[in-house]
């Protein structure tokens, strides 16, 4: 027997840091979505009492170091689940790039591993087990589109955002999230519109998103890194609606409502960067045929 999951890439529209908790996390909120950029997930169970991973892709690590692995035991160990499962990760969303790929295949494993070893455990469940495993992994449990607060395990699920075409575009040099958040000021930072962007959302207000998009780690990531400030700009020169640096970047997004614009940024960013997508919003749970 085995499982199939679409473990899709996630885009902030807002990020906010309001301040440090006692417990020494960024209190943070954002509003995030789903784009049709994904891993997939096959899921096999074993005869032995182990957890296996493997892709092609030599990047992802097949031990506790990857979040598939940790979510995967943590669910084990919660209910004492005597079977073995090999996880096959085909790896399609860029590596440290501000997508959630690592938290989106955990996300993706406790969604799988419910279903393979017929858990029947609620999706409020998953997102609390999520938790446990990094930050953005109760979000994408819910794979759709939701203010995320705390340090993002609370989650309130929105409805999907008005379709246009997003294009994604990852630079060479990756960015560590931990080192931006530590440089983060937060004093006198400008804040995102978070409430004005939910209302867009509900309202299916495209330019009302598009003129909401905001970042506040975009003032630490792009003094350092003058190459994703260009790749905005350009993506800007070509027609792109609204752009944004997702997450703690690098990875910067642009928003268009019609194909032809979208090939347009595209092509006119091969020389910038070799990691290029042109995708479409999702917002919504997709399952795999």
């Amino acid at each position: 027997m085995y499982i199939l999951e679409k473990a899709p890439a996630k885009i902030n529209l807002t990020l906010d840091v309001l301040y440090k908790r006692p417990d020494q996390f960024h209190e943070i909120a954002m509003v995030m979505t789903t784009v049709d950029l994904a891993d997939r997930l096959e899921f096999f169970l074993l005869d032995k009492d182990r957890i296996e991973i493997s892709s092609e892709n030599r990047f992802v690590p097949n031990d506790e170091r990857n979040l598939a692995y940790r979510a995967a035991k943590l669910l084990k160990e919660r209910y004492h689940i005597k079977q073995g499962v090999r996880i096959l990760i085909d790896k399609q969303i860029p590596v440290a790039a501000g997508l959630a790929g690592g938290s989106s295949d955990a996300a993706a494993t406790l969604r799988g591993l419910n279903r393979l070893w017929k858990l029947h455990l609620p999706m409020e469940t998953l997102a609390e087990l999520g938790s446990e495993v990094g930050s953005d992994v109760s979000f994408c449990v819910y794979d759709s589109t939701a203010l995320a607060e705390g340090r993002g395990e609370l989650i309130t699920e929105l409805p999907a955002p008005p379709h246009c075409w997003v294009v994604l575009a990852k630079p060479v040099q990756g960015v560590s999230t931990q080192s931006v958040y530590q440089s983060l000021n937060l004093e006198n930072l400008n804040h995102p519109d978070t409430e004005g962007m939910i209302e867009a959302i509900r309202s299916g207000d495209y330019y009302g998103v598009c003129d909401r998009l905001k970042n506040v780690l975009e003032t630490v990531t792009l003094p350092k890194n003058p190459e994703v400030e260009q790749i905005k700009q350009q993506m800007l020169r070509s027609g792109a609606d609204a752009v944004l640096m997702s997450g703690s970047g690098p990875t910067v997004f642009g928003l268009v409502q019609q194909e032809s614009r979208a090939d347009r940024i595209y092509n006119s960013l091969r020389g910038f960067c070799e990691e290029v997508y042109v995708v479409r919003l999702l917002g919504t749970h997709q399952t795999l045929d």
